[in-house]
């Protein structure tokens, strides 16, 4: 797991710094080139550069270990990170948007060959950073490879554009263009704000069955029934567990030691961060009911 942290790092400050460097060149070359749909991009790049500097500080210091104000760590730094980044997007569509219609009631002429050049650029400079986060599992590295995936479709949009602009002529493709990729980015970027917070509170993972695993603990022998079961996570990969079990009567401590271990071993095969589980015994009750 430390290995795989490590690797989200170095992900995403290589994803900063590349962005960032690219997005000044972007910006720079949109303005020569009189296009709002690229420069409109590069503000929405300098955008995502400070949220992924935030979600790269955000990450290395989700690794701390545990201490007496973050008992379980600080591992959901890293979901902030994600939050953070989703929000900066949202407000960064929201002018691309503005610059957009403005363009439509407007509309100045694009510079047809250098739309191409820039898009070429953009595919091969996003096409790197989206193979290189490709591999992430963290919710951080979801975010970003979702977005970077989309500024390379982004990008095949603006090439094709500057393709038709060549031969015909018009003032409303470049704006169009960019209400287009920027409605098909907000539409990826919703999407992962609700996973995100669906993480926030606390919500159960959905790559957990909490019906199969109170299933496969009823079905040890002497638990009488599981109740209380809750899972949630720490950021979307690391996941916490916690269960009641009731026992039917058992005859010595031998059976309760049995026990514990076949409803660890069952929970060990689901691979979480961390699980509680508390033993009733027959004649007890919950507490909590």
């Amino acid at each position: 797991m430390a290995h795989q942290h490590n690797k989200s790092g170095k992900n995403l400050r290589f994803a900063f710094w590349v962005n960032l460097i690219f997005a000044i060149f972007e910006f720079v070359g949109g303005f020569f080139i009189n296009s709002v749909a690229i420069m409109s991009d590069a503000l929405h790049d300098f955008g995502d550069s400070i949220s992924l500097g935030t979600a790269w500080y955000l990450d290395k210091k989700s690794n701390q270990k545990a201490d007496r104000s973050f008992s379980f760590g600080y591992a959901r730094l890293s979901l902030l990170g994600a939050l953070i980044n989703s929000l900066i997007l949202l407000v960064g569509s929201a002018y691309i948007i503005y610059e957009g219609i403005y363009r439509l009631i407007y509309p100045e002429l694009s510079d047809a060959s250098g739309m191409i050049i820039f898009a070429i650029i953009g595919i091969i400079v996003n096409g790197v950073v989206a193979f290189r986060m490709s591999s992430g599992r963290s919710m951080n590295e979801k975010v970003v490879y979702w977005h970077i995936l989309e500024d390379v479709l982004g990008w095949t949009a603006v090439l094709i554009g500057g393709v038709v602009l060549y031969f015909y002529q018009t003032p409303y493709i470049d704006p169009v263009l960019s209400l287009l990729i920027t409605g098909y980015i907000l539409w990826g970027v919703v999407k992962r704000l609700i996973e995100t917070m669906h993480f926030f509170l606390q919500g159960v993972p959905k790559d957990i069955d909490l019906d199969q695993i109170t299933a496969e603990l009823r079905s040890i022998p002497l638990i009488d029934n599981v109740h209380h079961a809750h899972v949630w996570s720490l950021d979307g990969e690391r996941h916490v567990f916690s269960i009641h079990a009731k026992l039917l009567k058992i005859d010595d401590l031998n059976d309760l030691r049995t026990i514990k271990e076949q409803i660890k071993q069952k929970l060990r095969d689901y691979d979480f961060e961390h699980f509680t589980i508390e033993i009733e015994l027959d004649d007890e009750s919950c507490s909590l009911n």
